[in-house]
């Protein structure tokens, strides 16, 4: 067990703008662009969409982060809902799409590097249309050297990490928003928003929006609300600074999306929009590239300081969560003990912190690109929110006399659809991406195994009757989108449509069975006893 606790040195503020900061990273720097290439001027409705989504699942996160204020609390409380199983897929879940989140944020910084006018510059980066490029090797010594920096920011001090945090924070929250300011006075083109996504007149097309809310980066921009959360252990109040937290750094960064989102529709010149539409334009660095075709150049500057200090913000903070998450899921018993080991001078889990750096390198090795890697974090962040509306409400049944610092109005229908809405937005990733994440939770599965063979497995049959709901959930979904309507990849075995309603109904019965499958588990008591 943990040899010392965290510290409690983070306050409300510093812990929301340690969302902002997780939230506001290499995505906005891309995700407008890959928006409109999708969903043209549709692109507005799939950030409002987005952010609507990701607000019901993060309010389920919230109330959960202030019954347990612990490190690392993103992968516990499924364990304390529904037994070691579960706990383990959705903390396995959610580490993947975190930590390969610390190389994808280096990632953007060369690739906006790579578009500056020189030759050596250019070279880190090998530029191929659709957004699927990589890094040159030496694009990649930076872009690891880039890791390492987030790593020693980390390495003493949650104090430390904090006080650069709000710095960097501050900063990329004024820069994106004054990229959307500055490109909209620069010339706004109101007709650009009539312009479809190939060309031609602009009609809404909602299976492109829901397409853009799940694979343009939209769901992976969001991603930081899970930030505070995770460092509970370390907030002052948390009954008070999580909910705080996560709420107002959606609320900030949704105004900030929505604005670039708007400023980039009207900006883009409507000569590149004659040629072939929204779905033409390829840019290597867009904003940076948008600000020197309507002659900011001041803007692009500034553009290409912000892709190093908005993501490696990201990078930064992320570095911070994922070792919590470790030192949680060694607290729940799937990992050795040495990961949970914290530093008894400085309080941060080093061990975690080597295991992160070591995998953060080979995501960032085996996928060379901002594009690749992003459609992977993007679902497999979509399977780790699956689990906390149910485990939110499950331990309203299972556990209803427990302390509630926050106790959100109306949860039953709150979290039945966030997590059918969560099961829309995996179907709507498109097959064979979905089909290959929910494998990639598979592979995992021998871990678990080893650890509960060594502890003599423990409740073995409660712990399958409570993680059955899941272990089913998974393979249906991906069946579903094997054989879905054509638009999102599947074989056409249902229509268009017919395909949304079933994948509706398949949430409902799923919800229901996952709220019913929660038990007073053993972990449960000892964290409330502990």
């Amino acid at each position: 067990m943990a040899s010392a606790s965290p510290r409690r040195d983070v306050g409300p503020f510093a812990l929301m703008l340690t969302g902002l900061g997780s939230i506001i990273g290499s995505g906005w720097l891309f995700g407008a662009w890959r928006a409109a290439g999708l969903a043209g001027p549709g692109a507005i409705w799939a950030w409002v969409f987005g952010a609507a989504i990701i607000t019901t699942i993060a309010l389920t996160y919230a109330e959960l982060g202030a019954m347990f204020p612990e490190s690392g609390g993103m992968v516990r409380y499924s364990h304390y809902s529904h037994g070691a199983l579960v706990g383990f897929i959705a903390g396995w879940a959610n580490w993947i799409a975190i930590v390969s989140v610390i190389p994808v944020e280096a990632e953007a910084s060369v690739q906006y590097m790579a578009s500056w006018p020189y030759p050596w510059a250019q070279a880190l980066y090998t530029h191929l249309p659709g957004g699927q490029g990589e890094l040159a090797e030496p694009g990649l010594l930076i872009a690891a050297g880039l890791v390492l920096v987030y790593f020693l920011l980390n390495f003493w001090s949650v104090k430390l990490f904090a006080h650069s945090n709000t710095a960097i924070t501050v900063f990329k929250l004024v820069v994106p928003a004054a990229t959307g300011v500055a490109l909209i006075a620069s010339g706004f083109h109101q007709e650009n928003f009539s312009v479809g996504v190939h060309g031609g007149r602009d009609t809404l097309d909602l299976a492109a929006v829901l397409t853009a809310v799940a694979t343009a980066g939209i769901v992976f921009s969001f991603n930081g609300f899970q930030s505070p959360v995770n460092l509970a252990g370390e907030a002052r109040n948390p009954g008070r600074s999580i909910p705080f937290a996560v709420l107002g750094s959606i609320a900030l960064a949704t105004v900030v999306y929505l604005i670039l989102q708007v400023a980039y529709l009207g900006a883009v010149p409507p000569d590149l929009l004659a040629k072939a539409g929204w779905h033409g334009i390829d840019f290597r660095s867009p904003f940076a590239e948008l600000a020197i075709l309507v002659n900011l150049h001041w803007l692009a500057m500034l553009l290409y300081a912000d892709a190093f200090i908005s993501p490696s913000g990201t990078g930064i903070t992320y570095t911070a969560t994922t070792s919590r998450m470790i030192y949680g899921m060694e607290r729940n018993g799937t990992l050795p003990a040495l990961l949970g080991r914290l530093h008894p001078r400085w309080g941060v889990p080093r061990p975690a912190m080597w295991l992160n750096l070591v995998v953060s390198y080979l995501f960032l090795f085996f996928f060379r690109g901002w594009g690749t890697l992003a459609a992977v974090i993007s679902v497999a962040t979509i399977i780790s929110y699956l689990t906390g509306p149910v485990s939110a409400m499950a331990l309203r049944r299972s556990a209803p006399d427990l302390p509630r610092p926050l106790r959100l109005p109306g949860l039953p229908l709150l979290a039945g659809v966030a997590f059918v809405m969560a099961t829309e937005l995996l179907y709507w990733a498109r097959w064979p991406l979905t089909g290959e994440i929910i494998l990639l939770m598979a592979v995992a599965l021998p871990v678990y195994a080893w650890s509960q063979h060594r502890r003599g497995w423990p409740d073995l049959r409660r712990q399958l009757r409570g993680a059955a709901w899941l272990l089913v959930y998974l393979p249906v979904v991906a069946l579903l989108s094997w054989g879905g309507s054509t638009t999102f990849g599947g074989h056409g075995y249902l229509s268009y449509g017919m395909d949304l309603a079933v994948v509706a109904v398949v949430g409902v019965v799923f919800y229901l069975w996952g709220v019913r499958a929660g038990w007073r588990t053993p972990a449960l008591g000892e964290a409330t006893d502990g």
